[in-house]
């Protein structure tokens, strides 16, 4: 895959990107979503108001965005899979690595759609560029003749990863999320005899 070098200019827009996820991100997690303003994130962030809505388009955006080099990481990690390895093993890699590059914001967003019926509409959108890719990658990676077993590996993959949200304890660390995440993922391996 082609990199390219990012200019001074691309590089502090990023920097103000996450500055501004950052700072919204952590008030939220201490005041919580309804008492935190987009006034002060914009302070926390040390920019402005009108710099703020030149990133985001809300309070919702700003939590639920993806960062704009988030979609080439992911690319990546679907480019980097050998040609070789079977459809399974690269499906559980690429969705392993998607949700743990949601670290950071994963935790706020479950916890945000609990409290707020809301944002839990907001945010039912959340993933679909990804999960696009991921149908386009799997369609350019298998044969005509295996499109629907690939299709099937795919959705079955998909459905561990939203079993896994799903399943999650309340109270646990975003850790235990990516361990319920490989148990599922696991257990819907192709071949894995039902206890």
């Amino acid at each position: 895959m082609e990199r390219t070098t990012m200019s001074l200019r691309e590089r502090k827009k990023l920097a103000t990107w996450h500055a501004i996820r950052t700072a919204a991100l952590e008030l939220i997690d201490e005041q919580g979503y309804e008492a935190t303003t987009v006034e002060q994130i914009a302070a926390a962030a040390n920019v402005s108001r009108a710099t703020f809505f030149n990133y985001f388009a809300g309070k919702e955006a700003v939590v639920l965005d993806q960062a704009p080099e988030e979609r080439r990481r992911w690319q990546a990690l679907m480019d980097d899979r050998p040609e070789d390895e079977p459809l399974w093993d690269s499906l559980t890699a690429i969705l392993t690595g998607f949700c743990e590059s949601l670290r950071d914001r994963m935790p706020t967003q479950r916890l945000l759609k609990a409290q707020s019926p809301a944002f839990a509409q907001s945010a039912q959108n959340f993933g679909e560029q990804f999960f696009t890719d991921l149908r386009a990658w799997v369609e350019s990676r298998t044969g005509a003749a295996d499109q629907s077993a690939a299709t099937l590996q795919r959705n079955v993959a998909v459905a561990a990863t939203m079993t896994a949200y799903e399943i999650w304890p309340a109270d646990e660390p975003f850790d235990g999320f990516m361990r319920c995440l490989e148990d599922c993922l696991r257990q819907a391996r192709p071949g894995t005899a039902a206890n």
